[in-house]
């Protein structure tokens, strides 16, 4: 077969334009959330010139809601943590920006550098911490809007533990 055969069994979709599907205004699916975290990190005129780094605290910044869903941008100056939580009922999609972030869960440690983007489901637990020596930042997607942020007691093993004042991952 050669495509004018196909196209007269076909038919030009374009002919039959109750078949195209209107083009969303919003995202709608975990590939249209990642998708929108992707070209808002790309599109550094959208977020560089309000990022601030704070020595005592996480900086954050909401950038943009769109119905049910919130973006977040926040900083990570060395040594700054999350504390180990989840997000309640919201799903999410967050992508390192700059800098390096390591992300603690129960099944491994993660370094996520930047164009690092990772997607969590309701219940996900995880801690992250800017253990390098350059400051961070990052962007988060969260859908339903982020309404909760349970903490859960920290994790540590033998191995490794948590600076109670900074949450700085320390080595035995």
């Amino acid at each position: 077969m050669n495509s004018d055969s196909d196209l007269q069994i076909a038919g030009d979709i374009l002919e039959v334009p109750h078949l195209l599907q209107a083009p969303r205004e919003h995202p709608a699916t975990v590939a249209e959330f990642a998708g929108l975290a992707r070209s808002l990190a790309d599109d550094r005129s959208a977020w560089e010139h309000l990022v601030r780094y704070d020595a005592t605290t996480r900086w954050y910044h909401r950038l943009r809601t769109g119905p049910g869903y919130e973006v977040w941008l926040l900083s990570w100056v060395p040594g700054q943590g999350s504390g180990r939580h989840d997000h309640g009922p919201s799903s999410g999609v967050w992508t390192v920006l700059e800098g390096t972030l390591t992300e603690y869960t129960e099944r491994g440690t993660r370094a996520l550098r930047a164009g690092t983007q990772r997607v969590f489901a309701p219940g996900h637990v995880h801690e992250v911490v800017n253990d390098a020596l350059e400051p961070a930042v990052s962007l988060h997607v969260y859908y339903p809007g982020l309404t909760e942020m349970p903490m859960h007691a920290p994790q540590c093993s033998a191995a490794t533990a948590r600076d109670a004042d900074t949450g700085a991952v320390k080595t035995a």
